[in-house]
């Protein structure tokens, strides 16, 4: 097994990753512009045969510090490359450089290389030349912080160039990029169902070609007959020519039963002759229709009813006059409603002013880079008229309040959030008696919105009927206001039964969004629990772990789902121990773990009830972070009353904490006391309560407590706990 780092454009790193792991990669997580991996050989050639969303595949042989050209000099020559390329081969180099003392590039691509071939000289062989275009041997240079990573570029040439492409428009979409907008837009899914592909903007074909060669299971990288691991010493002929062979079985296979059910057509004649010569090299031209009209001429193929209408429309940056382009996406979006309906529609927009000016409500919105472009994916479903919601009847007087308090809600803390660069918040938390709800907003990392809505216990004297009128308008309010649709929000409400009201029955989706806080990307499921994965009130608790773990071993207690594990490490922490007595949460945990790039064994999981946890741990933590529940009287562990036992259960952790350690301890008990008097002889306290409450929770101050306790001094003890169980 090898390590490996697959390179994409910005905004395809999830998708990427979920291809990577269909093709057997395992420990597989997202980088910035990339997914690292682990794998076989097989696995790496199978990347680079069949990614359809890679740019290159790099094999790391190197790693070490080079803060200076003397030292990146020997770094390079410590590698035996021997081992890599033969002394008659060719070789090219790619450097990139970020946050480092040595900045120009080109530089650094000169002194690798230079280091090779003196390599090669001073063993008295032939020194190896330089080939730019298409070496035996391309080395990747990655200089980050004066720490260097060199790796062998297995693609050798970047995998979207597929080798169909026989010409090309002046914006020419790459086909990397068009592969992720495929996907996005579910093709397959429609392939399956008897759908149709049209682009009304088709350009040199890019879109329609993609999406029949992965509707016929060809694999993108049949055609090209160039690889940077072909002139490498490494390279496993039989291995790589059996691959190909059942690449080519594949594409037999499935090339004939493809359906005819690619339209695509363009206002320049010559774009619609360069279609038709790349999708001829691409060996899927008889499955195409194209023709030479306007896009707003464009309209179902005779017979089909139903498909994906999937573009990339002009941005005003490279082509077209951007005054011109609102008009341009308003009348295709007219088009759109007026024609297709029963279709689903995708458009690559130039940002998200023109993807408004389509004047269709999006249900699905996903940041990609179109080069350096940052553009917006936009989703939509065509519905038929007859499935036209009704004009909805006026809202209340009620409703209307309601309304008007959440927009002032939202314009209040607009700035703040996107300052901050805040995703997951709390707009309204029983803001008004009447409507005694908490409405959550979450934006996915696709800048997709879902609400999460909590019913609070209504009054006794309020009739059921009269509640759940109330909450249905809650929903509608927010749908409203966050333009989110039904489907996109979760609604918790309780029912009244024996005992007294309680929440109702929850979903068993297994759906989870992935939501980005302080730089960070943590599961968040709205449906299947009570709580949803992340505890938006605690956002200021987890960036005081993160600022107070730097060199500290940290403990996280009733860990739930090691979002505050996940910000001690980002912290610089040692490493971090997460315990908990739920497999389902801890499961939950090293994904989230797992998705920032936080593996292996200095990032431990324990199943374990808290007291017994303590009880046979022999460590000692420089940060122990306890945020235990109300009340908990699992099967597995013995009752656990909060403020009944925490005073036993932080001197427990005071036993295991360094002599300059710090407890972070928080609970969201409203009637909570602190037991100074029990605390005192031990820890000093502060009181850190206020300052950890958001600004989106300051209608609700008593959310949580927080205290900050340290050792007076450094001294051992007896156990309080020694025979008393704490658990989830």
């Amino acid at each position: 097994m090898s390590d490996y780092f697959a390179t994409c454009p910005k905004g395809l790193e999830y998708l990427l990753r979920d291809e990577l792991i269909a093709l057997g990669a395992t420990d597989v997580h997202e980088a910035l512009a990339g997914v690292r991996f682990s794998g076989d050989l097989e696995t790496a050639y199978r990347a680079c045969l069949w990614s359809r969303l890679a740019s290159r595949i790099l094999v790391p042989i190197a790693e070490f510090d080079a803060a200076s050209d003397e030292a990146l000099y020997a770094g390079v020559q410590s590698v035996d490359w021997s081992n890599h390329l033969a002394p008659h081969a060719t070789l090219a180099v790619d450097a990139n450089t970020s946050q480092s003392k040595m900045a120009h590039s080109q530089f650094l691509a000169q002194r690798v290389k230079d280091a090779v071939v003196d390599q090669f000289r001073e063993r008295g062989q032939e020194r190896p030349a330089v080939d730019t275009e298409e070496p035996d041997v391309r080395i990747n240079l990655r200089l980050r912080r004066d720490r260097a990573t060199l790796s062998i570029d297995l693609a050798g040439a970047p995998l979207h160039r597929r080798g169909w492409r026989e010409q090309q428009g002046e914006a020419p979409l790459k086909e990397n990029l068009a592969a992720a907008m495929l996907l996005r837009a579910g093709w397959p899914q429609i392939y399956a169902q008897g759908g149709a592909l049209l682009d009304p903007m088709c350009g040199s074909g890019t879109l329609l070609i993609e999406g029949a060669l992965m509707a016929a299971d060809v694999a993108p990288g049949l055609r090209r007959d160039y690889y940077g691991f072909l002139g490498w010493k490494q390279h496993d002929i039989p291995l790589w020519r059996g691959l190909l062979d059942e690449a080519r079985k594949r594409a037999e296979a499935g090339l004939p039963a493809l359906r005819s059910c690619f339209f695509g057509s363009d206002t320049d004649s010559r774009m619609v002759q360069t279609a038709k010569r790349n999708a001829q090299e691409a060996g899927v031209a008889g499955f195409f229709t194209l023709d030479r009209h306007d896009a707003l001429h464009v309209a179902p193929p005779p017979g089909v009813t139903s498909g994906l209408v999937i573009t990339n429309p002009p941005y005003g940056e490279r082509l077209g006059d951007r005054e011109s382009m609102p008009k341009l996406y308003r009348m295709l979006g007219e088009t759109l409603r007026d024609r297709f309906t029963g279709w689903r529609a995708a458009i690559l927009a130039g940002d998200a002013e023109l993807g408004r000016a389509t004047t269709l409500r999006p249900e699905k919105k996903y940041a990609l880079y179109n080069g350096a472009l940052e553009t917006v994916l936009l989703i939509f479903e065509l519905h038929p008229r007859d499935e036209t919601p009704r004009e909805r009847p006026p809202l209340s007087t009620g409703a209307q309040m309601l309304k008007n308090r959440l927009e002032k809600n939202v314009r209040h803390l607009r700035k703040r959030l996107e300052r901050e660069g805040i995703h997951a918040w709390r707009a309204y938390d029983q803001d008004l008696p009447e409507y005694a709800a908490a409405i959550d907003v979450y934006t996915d990392i696709s800048n997709t919105t879902h609400l999460h809505i909590q019913e609070y216990r209504a009054p006794a004297d309020v009739p059921t009927d009269v509640s759940q009128t109330r909450v249905r308008e809650i929903a509608r309010v927010a749908g409203e206001i966050f333009e989110t649709p039904r489907s996109r929000i979760a609604l918790k409400t309780r029912e009244r039964g024996k005992g007294g009201s309680k929440y109702g029955q929850f979903d068993q989706r297994g759906e989870f969004i992935e939501v980005e806080e302080g730089g960070l990307t943590f599961l968040v499921n709205l449906y299947d629990y009570l709580d949803t994965g992340l505890f938006l009130d605690h956002r200021l608790v987890r960036a005081k772990l993160r600022e107070l773990a730097k060199g500290r071993r940290f403990l996280n207690l009733f860990a739930y789902t090691a979002t505050a594990s996940v910000y001690a490490a980002a912290g610089g922490a040692r490493d971090t121990t997460s315990v908990d007595l739920s497999g389902t949460y801890l499961d939950w945990a090293s994904r989230n773990l797992a998705r920032n790039g936080f593996t292996g064994t200095k990032h431990r999981l324990m199943q374990s009830d808290a007291a017994s946890f303590l009880r046979g741990s022999r460590d000692h933590y420089g940060l122990i972070y306890v945020d235990p529940p109300t009340f908990s009287n699992s099967k597995r562990a013995d009752d656990f009353d909060v403020q009944r036992d925490h005073a036993a259960l932080l001197l427990a952790c005071a036993d295991r904490l360094t002599g300059d350690g710090v407890i972070v301890f928080s609970n969201n008990f409203r009637r909570f006391t602190l037991d100074r008097e029990a605390l005192e002889d031990r820890l000093t306290i502060e009181n850190w309560g206020a300052a950890s409450i958001p600004f989106d929770f300051s209608r609700r101050a008593n959310i949580h407590d927080c205290w900050l306790l340290r050792l007076k001094a450094a001294e051992g003890g007896v156990n309080p706990w020694a025979n008393v169980n704490v658990k989830k």
